[in-house]
């Protein structure tokens, strides 16, 4: 019988499963961003935002919940102008979140080019 919809795959995460290495490296180092209470002023005050679909809180986000998949080529979009420092009702770093999270993406990408050269000389 058609009911003229589909039921779709749910959109849970299973966090059990996700590796949140990155993120409790980031945590360790960047206290300050458990201060952040999503509401969204740096969004909203974000000059990349302008000009592209950049967005500070769900770039945030989906580091903590350990989801790195697209967030390298997300966090490029970042003029690390600090207008989002600035405006912060809390006083979060974020200039400096997003310069650690590239930090963190980068060091594991070498590090899988790395053992997917050794694994190619075997």
């Amino acid at each position: 019988m058609d009911f003229g919809f589909k039921i779709s795959k749910g959109r849970g995460i299973d966090l059990d499963r996700c590796d949140l290495s990155k993120a409790a490296l980031l945590d360790e180092d960047m206290a300050g961003l458990r201060r952040c209470m999503d509401c969204g002023t740096c969004t909203a005050s974000c000059s990349a935002g302008g000009f592209t679909p950049f967005n500070i809180r769900k770039v945030h986000t989906l580091f903590r919940r350990g989801q790195y998949d697209s967030l390298r080529e997300e966090l490029s979009k970042c003029m690390l102008c600090g207008k989002c420092t600035l405006v912060c009702p809390r006083s979060v770093n974020l200039r400096g979140a997003i310069i650690k999270m590239r930090t963190l993406l980068s060091a594991a990408q070498d590090k899988d080019e790395e053992l997917d050269k050794y694994l190619k000389e075997l």
